[in-house]
């Protein structure tokens, strides 16, 4: 019902630290970080779409059709506890993937995705 909302969170903490990182010219790491913030950002959208799709989140308070009453408030919080954390997990686990694999080819002498060699 509102999964979304902790991928959500994830891309705005990790917006936040890419914007302090950035700041204090850490480029490539806050580049990195706009990775994870595009993931945890786009999977929330999805998310949010679908649950708009099936009617659990509309465009009138309290916006989150769980919010009406408690006990759906209860299975809601549950979900987010559960299939929420779940998946900002995954995509901590993926987005780590894609830092060891640019870790790599750095360490090879490459700069960037092109190919082009140091």
């Amino acid at each position: 019902m509102a999964c979304f909302l902790v991928p959500a969170t994830e891309a705005i903490v990790a917006g936040a630290v890419k914007k302090v990182a950035k700041s204090k010219g850490k480029v490539s790491f806050a580049e990195k970080l706009g990775w994870l913030t595009k993931l945890s950002a786009g999977g929330s959208v999805l998310l949010a779409y679908e649950h708009l799709w099936h009617g659990e989140v509309v465009p009138f308070p309290p916006f989150l059709t769980a919010m009406e009453n408690a006990e759906d408030a209860a299975e809601m919080f549950h979900e987010m506890g559960t299939v929420g954390v779940t998946m900002a997990v995954i995509i901590s686990l993926v987005w780590v993937g894609m830092l060891l694999v640019s870790n790599a080819l750095e360490k090879k002498g490459v700069e960037d995705v092109k190919g082009v060699k140091s």
